[in-house]
Formats: C-alpha cells, sequence, structure tokens
C-alpha cells in the first residue's frame, strides 16, 4: 500500500528547498523564492522566518525587482552557521584549516611536531584543534567535524589507517583523536581530500586522474564525481607502480616506484624547497633546468602509461601545482605524443583549478557536503 506524506514531512521539504536555494543563489528574495520554487508566499514567509529564527538564515540589504515600490529585503545564508576544520598530518608538522558552509577559508594555521605514534602526540595535536577553535571564537556547536588527511591508504569508513609506511602509523584508529575532541572525526588519504576540493571548485568536473604532485605522489580517480575506492581500498596507489628495475629505493621497499621518479621529494635535493628551486630556474640555472627536464620526462612517462589505462582527464595538482606554467604542459605533451603509440590530442591534461590548501580543504569538504545534503 501507498504511503501517503505527511504534512511535517511537506513542511520540512519546503524548508530544505528554500534553504538550498538561498545557499545557490547566495542573496535573494521572497518573490524570487516564491516564483522559482512554485511556493505560495505564505509559505516562504513562514520558512523564511524560521530559518532565521533557527539562525540559518539572516536579511541582508535589498535587491531591487521588477515589481513597483520598495526594494525587497534580500535574504542569505548565514555562512559560519556551521563550519569544518580540516587537518593534515605530515612527518614534522601539522596544518589546519577552519572553512565555512561556502568551503572558504575562515583560518588557517600551521605548527612543527614530529609525529609519533604516543598518546602524548595525539593529546598535544588534539589541544591545538581547541586552541585554535578559540582563537577563531567557534562555538562546538558550530563545528560539524574535524577531518585528518593521512598520508596513507584509509578504510572505507574512515576510522583505520590501513597502510601507513611514510608516518609509520598502520592500523591507526580514529579513537586515538576522539578521545580528546568533542567532534566527530575521521581519516581521509590527502590524494582523496584534494581531488575532493577539485571537484569542489570545479562543478562541470565529472571524470579525472587527479595526481597529487606533492612531497610525496598520490592519486585519485574521479568517475561521476564519486572518488573510486576499489574492492580493497587501495586504488589510486599509483605511486607504487614500478617504473625503473634497478632504480631508487621506495619507501614501500621496492625500487624504480613512480614515488622515487615524479615525487617533490624525487625533484629537490637535500634542505631545498619548491620557491628556491624555481627562482633558480628562472635564472637559467643550468642544474636545475636539467633536472626540471628529466623530472617533466618522467612525469610525461607515468601519465602516457595511466593515460593508456584511463582515457580521461588528467589534473595536475599537489603543491606543484603552482609552479607548473603552460609551457610545462607542451612539454610533457610533447613527451607523450614521442612515446604513446596513438596520435595525442592536446586536451586531456590541466592544472589543478584549487592548488593552494587543497588537502586540509578537501579533509574538512565531507562534513560540510554532508550538512548540506541532510
Amino acid at each position: 500500500m501507498k504511503q501517503s506524506i505527511t504534512p511535517n514531512q511537506i513542511k520540512e521539504n519546503n524548508r530544505n528547498l528554500i534553504y538550498q536555494y538561498i545557499y545557490k543563489h547566495e542573496k535573494v528574495s521572497q518573490q524570487d523564492i516564491a516564483y522559482d520554487l512554485h511556493l505560495s508566499r505564505p509559505t516562504v514567509t513562514t520558512n523564511l522566518a524560521a530559518l532565521e529564527e533557527d539562525g540559518l538564515i539572516t536579511k541582508c540589504g535589498q535587491i531591487s525587482t521588477e515589481y513597483v515600490g520598495r526594494k525587497a529585503a534580500a535574504y542569505t545564508i548565514v555562512s559560519d552557521f556551521r563550519i569544518a576544520i580540516g587537518v593534515e598530518i605530515l612527518r614534522n608538522e601539522i596544518k589546519m584549516i577552519a572553512i565555512d558552509l561556502y568551503g572558504n577559508k575562515i583560518e588557517r594555521s600551521v605548527f612543527a611536531i614530529d609525529y609519533q605514534d604516543k598518546d602524548e602526540y595525539f593529546l598535544q595535536v588534539c589541544n591545538r584543534i581547541l586552541k585554535f577553535r578559540d582563537e577563531i571564537k567557534a562555538k562546538d556547536e558550530q563545528i560539524l567535524g574535524v577531518g585528518f588527511a593521512m598520508q596513507g591508504l584509509v578504510s572505507p569508513d574512515r576510522q583505520t589507517v590501513i597502510y601507513g609506511r611514510i608516518l609509520a602509523c598502520t592500523g591507526l584508529s580514529i579513537t586515538a583523536f576522539t578521545k580528546y575532541l568533542p567532534y566527530p572525526c575521521s581519516f581521509i588519504h590527502d590524494a582523496d581530500s584534494a581531488a575532493i576540493s577539485e571537484l569542489w571548485i570545479s562543478p562541470e568536473l565529472h571524470d579525472a586522474f587527479y595526481l597529487s604532485l606533492s612531497k610525496h605522489l598520490g592519486a585519485s580517480i574521479i568517475t561521476k564525481r564519486e572518488l573510486l575506492d576499489g574492492k580493497h581500498g587501495h586504488s589510486s596507489v599509483i605511486e607504487h607502480i614500478q617504473m625503473e628495475q634497478e632504480g631508487k629505493m621506495c619507501y614501500c621497499g621496492k625500487r624504480g616506484c613512480m614515488e622515487t621518479l615524479c615525487s617533490i621529494d624525487a625533484l629537490l635535493t637535500e634542505g631545498e624547497d619548491l620557491e628556491t628551486f624555481f627562482e633558480k630556474l628562472e635564472n637559467k640555472d643550468t642544474d636545475i633546468e636539467n633536472r626540471w627536464r628529466q623530472y617533466l620526462q618522467h612525469l610525461a612517462k607515468a601519465i602516457n602509461l595511466l593515460h593508456l589505462i584511463y582515457d580521461t582527464d588528467f589534473i595536475l595538482g599537489g603543491y606543484l601545482a603552482p609552479y607548473l606554467r603552460k609551457k610545462d604542459l607542451a612539454f610533457i605533451h610533447e613527451e607523450i605524443r614521442r612515446i604513446t603509440p596513438f596520435p595525442e590530442a592536446q586536451d586531456f591534461l590541466q592544472i589543478s583549478k584549487m592548488p593552494k590548501h587543497n588537502i586540509t580543504i578537501g579533509a574538512a569538504l565531507s562534513y560540510i557536503q554532508t550538512f548540506l545534503n541532510a
């Protein structure tokens, strides 16, 4: 027997429709809402009053309309009604960011601390998160959750690190953090986190192979705007594809992995940083030019191999992305054309639209998305 929709369900549906409409259009009038959603003015008025009373929306100036008379009141959502925090766990430091409901940065903090698989470490990190909360004057009820971006593979329920050789954190449970924090917490693979940021900023993006060119190499496969997890939780672990039989030793214990050729660690020497490297590149330093050319050749070889497997757009992201130029993409394309067996159109390779803070923002975004989809 078909169940009928209750009046309360209709009211809740109308409320969500109106909130989503305001969120999407950012600044709207009551007339706009009633007309576009085909709702009566009394229904819109009642719901706007309720949403405003609950603190989800607020009046924000006025809007000129086609109607004769005074300007209509403009409504907008309260973007920090709820916020989320993203934390990137690295070997020697912690990066964290707070974002609002539009994914915009509220504040960011970085502090040095060496990773240790000890309770004192987790307590110290959590205390810094709580201090960060106080610095941005956020209340506990505002915070939707804390996402921890990890240099390792994460279980499907995001509660456990199932492979963490870089930090030696395999088996780490999220309870190491949740026992000190009063918020929902979850892990996410750092490359997946960066890919989520890319999806957030690119609504037109449906399918892509996202390469995270950071201190360590990572990747994420995007299909139909979803990340491909795989049967055992290790899809897209391209960094451990072997490219050279007698190459450098990878942290996985094998030699010649993509990690040893295409990560930032593979590009830079001990004590060198990206800013200094690219300053020298601009100044035509011969050694730097040769190293950059060799790096791009290795990257082209890796992309060609992956592109033969998955014929889709490739997005170059990570910490290296802000330094990439069109001439670098052109060089990679030429290298790929030289080694690929097929005619290759120059239309599948692009630079990330969101290279800055993408890992920490992506770690927080899942909580924002869950709230907006509720």
